[in-house]
């Protein structure tokens, strides 16, 4: 089955940065968008992040500037950099996979930015 598997998340300084990663099995992951999402405590899940198959990127306006996702084929990964991180980033951030009508979830990690 498809598994994607996020990694790279913890507790962070404000202004300080974290880099998360997202490997991906069982899928053609080159034909895939990839996609970060997150869900604050009370809030819904909101897209962060989104690198198609092509490498056309889009950014929440809340993370452009600060964030940089990237994807490497070849090691079927998905990277979020994260800099310059506010504690309204503080949420459960998400792996997405997404073709057609076909979505893929990894169970999330935990980001918490705090003094």
């Amino acid at each position: 089955q498809v598994q994607l598997v996020e990694s790279g998340g913890g507790l962070v300084q404000p202004g300080g940065s974290l880099r998360l990663s997202c490997a991906a099995s069982r899928i053609s992951f080159s034909s895939y968008t990839m996609a970060w999402y997150r869900q604050a405590p009370g809030k819904q899940r909101e897209l962060v992040a989104s690198i198609a198959s092509g490498g056309i990127t889009n950014y929440a306006d809340s993370v452009k500037g600060r964030f940089t996702i990237s994807r490497d084929n070849a090691k079927n990964t998905v990277y979020l950099q994260m800099n310059s991180l506010k504690p309204e980033d503080t949420a459960v951030y998400y792996c997405n996979a997404w073709l057609i009508r076909t979505h893929y979830w990894g169970q999330g990690t935990q980001v918490t930015v705090s003094s």
